[in-house]
């Protein structure tokens, strides 16, 4: 292993050791990594420098390499986006994204990190991006699912678009556990993420009182339709 990523090892194990079981590099501003020329890839990186405090898996399987400021043509990759990136996607937040991709093999791709969610936290927030027509994303706790909704939309300094979710994290506050996103097989399919982070508002609206129609209306129709073959 060259010297610099023995060096980048060693800082992501003491930073490990202080995180105490709170999550840590949430906003992925904790890349340690070289500089690259504009425009310019920075090839395969250790994810531990790439994501500190993260691990990446394909499947089941553990990943170990990272693409910094690059893309993959047609296999799963988790990459690293940072400063002098001026690909697509853009940039949402801060120096660094990433950014996974599900290639043309027929597997997930995921990013976990154990700790304590901080107690008191209401919901889970983050920013992200996915192409249209792909598979929605999910994201989990302790091998749980949350399920997040959209709040708003934005658009970062580099022109990239991204809504901001929230999902309900309310009964796992205080307890230690996985948080995983996942992204699933499909031609489409790839994720940008940003900013993770854990709210002690209750952000997720509830059913509006026109949802709550809307919704009795459905059931009243369907009960009309099934209603007369059941008699």
């Amino acid at each position: 292993m060259p010297m610099k990523w023995r060096v980048a090892a060693i800082i992501f194990a003491v930073l490990s050791a202080q995180a105490q079981g709170t999550f840590q590099n949430l906003d992925f501003e904790s890349a340690m990594l070289p500089s690259v020329p504009p425009g310019q890839s920075g090839g395969t990186v250790p994810i531990s420098a790439a994501i500190p405090d993260w691990i990446g898996y394909f499947g089941s399987a553990q990943v170990t390499d990272a693409f910094h400021n690059d893309t993959s043509l047609g296999a799963p990759e988790i990459d690293i986006l940072g400063p002098q990136w001026n690909g697509g996607p853009g940039i949402i937040d801060g120096d660094y994204s990433v950014y996974f991709q599900l290639g043309e093999i027929g597997t997930t791709v995921s990013i976990a990190q154990s700790g304590t969610v901080p107690s008191g936290s209401q919901t889970l927030m983050f920013d992200a991006w996915q192409p249209p027509f792909a598979t929605p994303f999910s994201v989990s706790f302790g091998g749980d699912p949350l399920f997040p909704v959209v709040l708003s939309s934005g658009q970062s300094a580099s022109g990239q678009a991204y809504n901001v979710y929230g999902a309900s994290i309310a009964s796992f506050a205080g307890q230690t556990g996985q948080l995983e996103f996942t992204v699933y097989p499909n031609n489409y399919n790839s994720l940008l993420l940003d900013d993770i982070s854990f709210s002690p508002t209750a952000v997720i609206p509830e059913p509006s009182p026109l949802a709550l129609t809307g919704i009795g209306g459905l059931l009243f129709a369907l009960y009309r339709r099934i209603a007369p073959k059941c008699q």
